[in-house]
């Protein structure tokens, strides 16, 4: 139990829960864009049990260590190349990210047909999404596990680092859910953003390797003029209204 007093073991803990929050801010936007599916009574269960289950799933890898780094290692060739385990999950990853945002995108720009705002059959559509969320949570879990793997040498350090994550994002996935409800040019933008992901995923499994600050860098820069976008929207809609209701003044009396 010395290591606990480590200085280094704390830095680390801290780093690697920084960066779980980050890597984690993708998988939050996918699994609110999916749960916005479904019947409001549910959404709120549904993420809390989706990010529960991304915990889970990260928990479950780290303790799979040798079988993780054994992923990495080549099963076949193909035109020279070689294909890992690893690079086969981030391709079929990255194309079912390419789909779920595509159809999403499509869903909002075409709108639902009549008679589709209550999903039939809750349970059926709540056990899909789940599906769902869970392939999604291998696919963003990987790449943040080897890299734990890397960071730190103590399993119990890095549990505890992504139970804090989760826990963060669990706190942070209801206001970032209704923002995104509220804004539905800003769920085009995650949409937009996650076919960049499944692009740069599908990229990282040919050993293209696409450094991820340009990605993120580029999403923080088009959040920050979509909020700028929203502001004047917002100001300009509270002038047209005051300009709707103008003031009217009392007539004198005598």
């Amino acid at each position: 139990m010395d290591w606990l007093l480590n200085p280094e073991i704390w830095v680390a803990f801290l780093t690697l829960t920084a960066l779980e929050i980050v890597l984690g801010i993708d998988n939050i936007i996918m699994i609110s864009i999916l749960v916005s599916r479904m019947p409001k009574a549910m959404q709120p269960r549904t993420r809390l049990f989706g990010l529960a289950l991304a915990m889970v799933t990260r928990i479950l890898l780290l303790l799979s260590i040798t079988w993780v780094m054994r992923l990495t290692a080549d099963l076949f060739h193909v035109f020279g190349q070689g294909i890992s385990g690893r690079d086969l999950i981030l391709f079929f990853g990255g194309l079912f990210l390419l789909f779920k945002s595509s159809t999403e995108i499509y869903h909002g720009l075409e709108g639902e047909e009549e008679g589709s705002e209550e999903p039939k059959g809750k349970a059926s559509n709540f056990i899909g999404t789940i599906i769902q969320i869970a392939i999604i949570d291998i696919v963003f879990s990987l790449d943040s596990v080897i890299t734990a793997v890397g960071m730190v040498q103590h399993v119990p350090v890095m549990i505890a680092a992504i139970v804090v994550a989760v826990l963060v994002m669990m706190l942070a996935a209801g206001g970032i859910s209704s923002f995104i409800d509220k804004h539905p040019s800003l769920k085009m933008l995650a949409l937009s953003f996650l076919i960049v992901v499944g692009t740069v995923l599908i990229a990282e499994s040919f050993e293209v390797h696409v450094p991820k600050g340009y990605v993120y860098f580029a999403m923080a820069f088009s959040l920050a003029v979509e909020a700028l976008n929203i502001k004047v929207r917002t100001s300009m809609a509270r002038k047209k209204a005051q300009e709707a209701n103008p003031v009217k003044l009392r007539k004198n009396t005598p």
